[in-house]
């Protein structure tokens, strides 16, 4: 078995977090990697002590399970933080700089995404999946930050 490069690498650890991951519409997780270890870890879900998703603590979350709305309808009502944020949030909660970081994640990051990444000092993107909202990428490449699909 050939040793994987170290983009396929943490990318296995993208896969790995995810399954941590607690929204009903589906799972996403993120690493931040700095000279190459994992300085952070981060996957979808609601805010700490706020009950979880799949127990109906995010209400739009249901709705949209239930059928009751469609489906990038009412995203901003979504108490469920991103994994790229959960990322980013958790280095910032233990002091750890992400300047010059590289983050690895499941999906190309959102425009909201893409706005905390580039003031976190992110330098480079790693994604699997796209996002439906495709002006992250576009912020990111306009910011300067590498972008690069992993699939």
């Amino acid at each position: 078995m050939a040793k994987p490069s170290w983009d396929e690498y943490f990318m296995e650890m993208v896969g790995f977090v995810m399954k941590r991951a607690d929204c009903i519409r589906g799972s996403a997780a993120a690493v931040v990697v700095r000279d190459f270890r994992v300085i952070s870890t981060g996957y979808n879900g609601t805010p700490h002590r706020v009950k979880n998703c799949s127990e109906g603590g995010c209400i739009r979350c249901k709705k949209r399970n239930d059928g009751k709305i469609q489906r990038y309808q009412y995203e901003e009502s979504c108490i469920c933080i991103h994994a790229e944020q959960n990322a980013l949030i958790q280095a910032a909660y233990l002091g750890i700089s992400t300047k010059g970081a590289t983050l690895y994640t499941s999906h190309s990051p959102c425009s909201s995404c893409a706005k905390l990444i580039i003031n976190a000092g992110i330098k480079r993107v790693v994604y699997k999946n796209n996002h439906h909202d495709e002006a992250g990428k576009k912020l990111l490449i306009e910011a300067g930050v590498e972008v690069e699909n992993s699939g």
